[in-house]
């Protein structure tokens, strides 16, 4: 398979438009993280039951931004749990928010890294879940290099959990999501310059510049597979997070957004879970 191509600038480009959205996103209801601290769970409820129950076991959570999906699962049980990302502001603010729920860095750390050189930087040489979380892989322009880490990080008898943004809604319109306006199959960069972010759409930023990826969902499945993970399921959802699309209409009661009814429903999410063969002997 072709590498996709990579500007020289994606890295710096991207991380200094993270540094700078941290503290918006701190403060953005999006997250409420007052609430977060009183205990509301910021996992969707198929986050929930498709990863199972984590008491006693070690998690890694690749690309974590400022920790929440992390923490979630340390207050669900997990005996340990090490959170990574690029941004040296969302790592503070994670280690941040740890102090604030009484968890001792012993059980929920977090490292500043660049996610294919997890492998030299966490503390633990595998775990029994890996996790990403949604969103994360359009910042990362090669695939295979990210399914080889991923794998070499769980434990054997472990899992990788991936939930994302399906990459049929990078083809469709932003107006309705009604119609193909996109390539599908494209390895171009992704190239942007769109001020504000998703929890503030007006929000006034300064380093706009972004690089994302597109990645299809066979390429994944396939990067996972070719590094010996067993897929254990694919499902794909017809529900999301924001209002990506002008026609996405809110779900009363849930933190979800779908199409209106009427339109035809598209996976506008989905998620895997890929195991490592327990060793023999």
């Amino acid at each position: 398979m072709a590498r996709p191509i990579a500007p020289k600038d994606w890295r710096e480009a991207n991380r200094a438009r993270w540094d700078e959205r941290v503290p918006i996103h701190l403060t953005s209801d999006y997250y409420d993280l007052d609430a977060f601290r009183a205990g509301r769970d910021p996992l969707c409820d198929f986050q929930i039951d498709e990863v199972g129950d984590v008491t006693g076991k070690s998690l890694l959570h690749l690309q974590c931004h400022i920790g929440l999906d992390t923490l979630s699962f340390a207050r669900r049980g997990a005996a340990r749990v090490v959170g990574l990302d690029f941004s040296e502001p969302a790592v503070a603010a994670a280690r941040g928010l740890a102090a604030d729920l009484g968890l001792t860095s012993d059980r929920a750390g977090f490292v500043t890294a660049d996610v294919y050189d997890a492998v030299a930087v966490v503390p633990d040489a595998a775990y029994d879940v890996v996790y990403t979380g949604i969103g994360a892989l359009c910042w990362l322009p090669d695939l295979e290099r990210w399914a080889q880490v991923a794998a070499e990080l769980v434990a054997p008898g472990g899992f990788l959990y991936l939930s994302e943004f399906h990459p049929l809604t990078d083809a469709l319109d932003d107006a309705s999501a009604s119609r193909i306006a996109h390539d599908y199959f494209s390895r171009e960069p992704w190239i942007d310059e769109t001020p504000g972010t998703y929890t503030d759409f007006d929000a006034p930023t300064r380093n706009n510049r972004s690089v994302e990826w597109q990645h299809p969902l066979g390429a994944v499945v396939s990067a996972l597979a070719g590094q010996g993970l067993r897929i254990e399921f694919l499902h794909e959802h017809d529900k999301t997070l924001f209002a990506r699309f002008g026609s996405l209409q809110r779900v009363a009661g849930t933190p979800y957004y779908r199409l209106p009814p009427g339109q035809p429903r598209i996976p506008l999410m989905y998620s895997l879970r890929a195991s490592k063969p327990a060793t023999s002997g």
